[in-house]
């Protein structure tokens, strides 16, 4: 059966931004949606407890080739990290502001962020049919240079969205119809 997940960024919650209203949106259509809250803080936010984690939802079964993944921020990093090392193959990523291997928008986000990246990034590809990646032009906490690699990299299909900061509430982004389309 087909279903969702959705995964929230560093220092985030699932209620934050437009997850809230995505999960209530495919909630709606009669679709299994799951958006964890994944450990949150320096000393707390790492790869190892957030994929512990989703492991859990894997070994339920709940991870297929009928699922689609989305994240923001850093969760697409670590969705990729996460599918590649348990070679779990899933339907579709769906990547919102993603990155790998940036470092530099504070000591705080480096700490909890730097244990998500990965060297084999483009390995991806094997793990997901379609990876459609959002990004913008003018986020103010990862350059569009990091937003636009990450995109080339693994996309099938990229969508950027002009002047729409971190595609979070403090750019405007409550809700997301843009997404809509790719679900």
């Amino acid at each position: 059966m087909e279903n969702y997940f959705i995964i929230h960024g560093s220092f985030s919650t699932p209620y934050s931004n437009w997850i809230g209203w995505l999960f209530d949106f495919i909630s709606t259509e009669e679709k299994e949606v799951w958006a964890p809250q994944f450990p949150i803080g320096v000393g707390r936010q790492n790869y190892e407890n957030w994929s512990k984690l989703l492991k859990y939802y894997a070994d339920l079964g709940l991870i297929t080739e009928d699922t689609t993944i989305i994240g923001h921020s850093i969760a697409p990093v670590f969705i990729s990290k996460f599918l590649i090392e348990n070679k779990i193959k899933v339907k579709k990523i769906i990547s919102v502001c993603g990155f790998n291997n940036y470092l530099g928008i504070d000591k705080d986000y480096d700490a909890v962020n730097e244990s998500m990246y990965l060297d084999n990034l483009k390995d991806v590809k094997n793990y997901a049919k379609e990876i459609i990646c959002f990004y913008s032009n003018n986020d103010p906490y990862v350059k569009y240079e990091a937003e636009k690699d990450f995109a080339d990299k693994i996309a099938t299909e990229q969508v950027l969205l002009p002047n729409a900061g971190h595609v979070n509430t403090e750019s405007g982004y409550d809700t997301f119809e843009e997404i809509v389309a790719y679900l």
